[in-house]
């Protein structure tokens, strides 16, 4: 069992992306992993997904409630940063800042900080950024200033790591997620606007009939490296600490 949160919080793991869906495809697995170990967990969309091409932003809205049941979610919700252009601005950071004052998780679950899209890069960014101003104390009443809901006292996650499925670089850690690979495909599959076969993007998106065998294959991977069956991978930038050699998982040879 890891150390939840504290009393005071509401979750005890919290994914911030920058869209609908993008938890479900990067830590959908561990997400539910931690749920299962009776931690509390969280999503923060940056996004409504108003620019997609595929459905609309309340369709996707409806998708992520259902996604989020799957998962099994404490809280999930989406903020109003504009589809296809998240900026890392003052304001900004402090919408997502005021909430991981409300929420007080314990672990953040970020975006790889290089990323294709640059709304995901962008996210990576500016979750660190609001982290690290949500535990300045001096800061408190530039927050109350700009938002005026919920608690606003300083809180600092103690953990940031960073979901590196679609990036080119070698994990930190894998997370086992063998006994929840189904769960996870039917969080991403909630999203029928998406990834239901339709003219609309067809040449964008991977068919229907593909995205199990992609998916399960990536988690195959990952899986693999740690010597389990399906994993998620995760980069972390801080040096790891062990306190017994025979207990490290993973054998060498």
């Amino acid at each position: 069992m890891q150390t939840p949160g504290g009393p005071d919080s509401l979750v005890d793991v919290l994914a911030i992306a920058a869209h609908r869906d993008d938890v479900e495809q990067t830590c959908g697995g561990t997400l539910l992993r931690m749920a299962a170990l009776g931690l509390r967990t969280g999503i923060l969309d940056l996004t409504q997904g108003e620019s997609g091409t595929r459905g609309s932003a309340a369709e996707r809205a409806a998708e992520a409630d259902e996604a989020a049941r799957i998962l099994g979610v404490q809280h999930r919700q989406a903020l109003d940063l504009p589809d296809g252009a998240v900026a890392n601005t003052l304001e900004n950071r402090l919408k997502v800042a005021q909430i991981v004052r409300e929420l007080r998780p314990r672990v953040v679950i970020l975006p790889y900080w290089e990323a294709r899209h640059p709304d995901h890069a962008t996210c990576s960014t500016l979750g660190y950024e609001a982290c690290f101003l949500a535990g300045l104390s001096k800061f408190e009443a530039k927050i109350e200033a700009k938002i005026e809901a919920g608690d606003t006292r300083p809180h600092r996650p103690f953990k940031i790591i960073y979901a590196s499925l679609y990036a080119d670089v070698r994990p930190s850690f894998v997370v086992d997620i063998t006994p929840f690979i189904e769960q996870r495909h039917a969080a991403l599959m909630a999203y029928r606007s998406q990834y239901a076969n339709q003219a609309q993007g067809g040449g964008l998106f991977v068919p229907e009939e593909e995205i199990r065998e992609r998916t399960f294959a990536e988690a195959r991977h990952y899986g693999l490296l740690a010597g389990v069956k399906y994993g998620e991978p995760f980069v972390q930038r801080e040096v790891g600490l062990v306190e017994d050699l025979t207990l490290i998982p993973v054998q060498s040879i």
